[in-house]
């Protein structure tokens, strides 16, 4: 069974993590995850990419919001909100189960990627998760009223403001979590997962050594649009790329990847990009990546790894 290792982050990413797992078997999955949107909220330590990867794979994910635990109750936010202090940031009670027990571990000392590593044992998630670094990484957006955290931006302003540039506080300084790098160089494979290339992907390729370490690699490096028909299934990417500079479409993410990836993955919605995402130097592979609905995820997962992973 071939070695696979996705970079990822979002909704986006999480499904496609869970197509790979359902199309192979999850223990031949490694999931690194973006960090740069992780937050304290109430003074527990919450890790949304990450998180919405792990509910994923656990069957806990509410599937309609594409966020938080399904069947969820907010009696402690509401008390919360009854006591006068902010609620922008919505927590369901199963979710503050979570992150009370990582905020402990982590304040005990524990590094974030062996805290994952427990919650993902108790949950029964086979995939191996890690996060991108045990260090603290930020991504920050600069608008025309200035610099915003990255949660501040997208869920409390609902991402209504343009984003002029970005960065990733902290990441020069951040080491690789433990086991990143090599399972990079020793995958038969490696996904840049359909994720916003700008807040999910970029703050973990800006981790000094992850960028270099997939763009030394031997084997393939493949990217998936984020973008059917020139829009994202959900978010705000298709906006960041204009007010960033960039084409808004399939093509644009491309660019993007240029140098970094081999192969880069359209929806046949987007067939008509292939001539011009060869004409970059990457291959480009034409096959359904929307993965809304988990009953079709394996055979997406499928198809796609048929189509990448070397014989």
């Amino acid at each position: 069974m071939a070695r696979i290792t996705v970079l990822c982050g979002g909704l986006g990413g999480s499904r496609f993590v869970d197509a790979l797992a359902r199309a192979a078997r999850p223990e031949s999955v490694t999931a690194i995850g973006n960090v740069g949107d992780d937050l304290e909220v109430h003074g527990l330590h919450v890790s949304p990419d990450l998180d919405t990867v792990l509910y994923t794979l656990a069957g806990l994910l509410d599937e309609g919001r594409g966020w938080g635990v399904r069947d969820e109750s907010y009696g402690a936010l509401g008390m919360v909100e009854a006591l006068g202090a902010e609620t922008w940031f919505t927590l369901g009670d199963r979710d503050i189960g979570l992150h009370l027990v990582r905020t402990e571990r982590l304040r005990a000392g524990e590094p974030l990627s062996d805290v994952f590593a427990r919650l993902a044992e108790r949950l029964g998630v086979r995939v191996r998760l890690l996060p991108v670094s045990d260090d603290p990484v930020r991504t920050i957006l600069t608008t025309a009223d200035g610099e915003l955290d990255f949660q501040t931006w997208f869920v409390r302003r609902r991402h209504a403001d343009g984003v002029l540039a970005v960065r990733y506080h902290g990441a020069e300084e951040a080491r690789p979590a433990p086991g990143v790098l090599e399972a990079i160089a020793d995958a038969d494979v490696v996904y840049l997962a359909p994720s916003n290339p700008f807040v999910s992907i970029g703050p973990i390729l800006a981790v000094p050594g992850v960028a270099d370490a997939v763009a030394e690699r031997a084997g393939p490096v493949v990217a998936v649009s984020p973008l059917v028909a020139g829009k994202a299934l959900r978010g705000p990417l298709a906006q960041m790329l204009e007010t960033l500079g960039h084409e808004a479409g399939a093509l644009g993410v491309a660019r993007l990847y240029e140098g970094l990836a081999s192969t880069f993955v359209l929806d046949p919605a987007d067939a008509a990009l292939a001539p011009a995402v060869e004409a970059l130097g990457l291959e480009a592979v034409v096959t359904p990546i929307v993965m809304v609905d988990p009953a079709v995820r394996g055979d997406v997962g499928r198809a796609i790894l048929e189509a990448t992973v070397p014989a």
